[in-house]
């Protein structure tokens, strides 16, 4: 780039348009929404505002919508990672119906969802009735929203990861085996290097979208204060009383939480670029 330029030259006409249409639809869609709920916080008054939010029951829904959708993201973390591995590594019988099931949580409705694995899994359900004698009842618990958050978040992981393992020679495999090296040591040093910012990216992903999901954990979850009820449904009930203020508070909360952690999510992702030279 030229000194003097804000923008690196191209041959390709249309900056202007595109960049203008492109600033028009994130600002109707994100800024302009955002700015309007930072604004009825800022005509709330920060000690109003920390007074709404500073009560036990929103906290208790805060951590537990942040920590089910931390947890529920490190499980398709895993388990993105090994589906999107055997899909594209392994040619098998019923492959691509596997393939295209991956994509269902993204058609199917959320309340869909829910109902469906609360069917399941309440303790009269064919799930619940057999895991009962184990002592464990998913419905209605933690466990349960746990559940929910991995159905609907597991598709981030693995649509993330799968076009860079397709791009992954599996010659680097074969001449690290060459070399002497053993499975675990290509894994750690050939593969995961290699995967790891389109991990991270798929585990943003799957994060912000389990930190906001409503349809599928409400019905499942059993909506207990303190216990198994999540932040976005306190917002609902806060909007049904008519308490903008609390719900634009809580709302509030959310967004900073979540902005923390996506901006050290990505700090970590740009440092991971650096480190294999991407960058």
């Amino acid at each position: 780039m030229r000194p003097g330029l804000l923008r690196t030259p191209s041959p390709l006409p249309g900056f202007g348009l595109s960049f203008g249409i492109m600033m028009t639809m994130l600002s109707l869609v994100v800024l302009l929404p955002l700015a309007a709920l930072l604004g009825r916080g800022l005509a709330i008054g920060p000690a109003e505002l920390w007074d709404m939010v500073n009560s036990r029951r929103i906290w208790a829904a805060l951590t537990l919508s942040f920590r089910a959708a931390l947890v529920a993201s490190l499980v398709n973390l895993v388990f993105g990672l090994l589906l999107a591995w055997v899909l594209v590594r392994y040619r098998f019988w019923g492959r691509r119906l596997i393939d295209a099931a991956v994509d269902l949580p993204f058609a199917l409705p959320t309340a869909v969802a829910g109902i469906a694995l609360t069917a399941l899994y309440a303790p009269n359900g064919v799930f619940g009735q057999a895991l009962a004698p184990l002592g464990l009842q998913v419905a209605y618990t933690e466990l349960g929203i746990w559940l929910a958050l991995v159905f609907i978040g597991l598709p981030f992981v693995v649509r993330t990861v799968q076009p860079v393992i397709e791009e992954l020679e599996p010659d680097l495999e074969e001449v690290s085996a060459t070399l002497g090296a053993r499975r675990t040591t290509t894994l750690c040093r050939v593969i995961l290097p290699a995967l790891t910012p389109a991990l991270l990216t798929g585990f943003a992903l799957a994060l912000a979208r389990s930190v906001g999901e409503y349809g599928s954990v409400i019905f499942i979850a059993g909506n207990i204060p303190g216990l198994t009820e999540i932040a976005p449904l306190l917002i609902v009930i806060r909007l049904e009383e008519y308490n903008y203020d609390a719900a634009a508070a809580i709302g509030i909360a959310m967004l900073v939480i979540s902005f923390a952690l996506l901006l050290a999510i990505n700090a970590i992702q740009i440092w991971s670029r650096r480190r294999i030279g991407l960058v």
